[in-house]
């Protein structure tokens, strides 16, 4: 109990920055939606120049819209893979057929336009936290006193792997449970990953991260 207690007191002395770099964030937005300056940027996209500086800290919605020539370079890539000439034993790792037919699957039947417009469906944003790019995904409940929920992804994964849960959590009285059981759920990209920055030491970022986010 005196670790539990030890590691609350810990967390609650780190809360603060992310929680208010999301209110100082929002009132920006709101700021530059009353100037009628767009505040939306793309993956790839370089962001526009606009009159009012933006905070460095500022919370920017976020829009996943890769070019299609990156994925048309991707698919080549993929096609021009030198395989081996047999097939490895099992204690090696994943075998050549499997691979083979991850590449192929890649190659010719994922379509990642599905994946963009099932997260571009979902509120998305950036923030800076020291100094590195965050990515998350951000999604209120309707119940005003739902607790916010942190979903990490694994790694080597991605924020995709956690898509499916959101709607039981923030409609649970659609999935057979009570609104009372509803959660804000925050999904970010771990850095390093997806549309996160990278950091150039790992330090305290996600630790950091998942502390202020119990404030959210």
């Amino acid at each position: 109990m005196r670790n539990l207690a030890q590691k609350a007191t810990f967390l609650k002395a780190r809360a603060g920055s992310f929680c208010d770099t999301i209110k100082r964030g929002r009132r920006r937005i709101v700021t530059l939606a009353a100037l009628g300056v767009s505040t939306s940027i793309g993956a790839s996209a370089v962001p526009a120049a606009v009159e009012q500086p933006v905070a460095p800290d500022a919370l920017r919605p976020f829009h996943v819209d890769i070019p299609q020539a990156a994925l048309d370079d991707l698919r080549k890539r993929i096609a021009a893979t030198k395989w081996l000439n047999q097939e490895n034993e099992s204690s090696l790792g994943v075998s050549l057929s499997t691979m083979r037919k991850l590449a192929a699957y890649r190659r010719t039947d994922y379509d990642w336009r599905k994946v963009e417009r099932r997260l571009n469906a979902l509120p998305q944003f950036i923030t800076k936290i020291d100094g590195v790019d965050i990515h998350f995904i951000h999604v209120r409940a309707k119940n005003k006193n739902a607790l916010p929920m942190i979903i990490t992804h694994g790694w080597p994964g991605s924020v995709i792997e956690q898509l499916k849960v959101v709607d039981p959590l923030i409609y649970p009285e659609a999935h057979g449970g009570s609104a009372s059981d509803a959660f804000d759920v925050v999904i970010p990209s771990l850095p390093g990953y997806g549309f996160s920055g990278k950091p150039a030491t790992m330090g305290g970022i996600w630790f950091g991260l998942l502390a202020h986010g119990l404030r959210l």
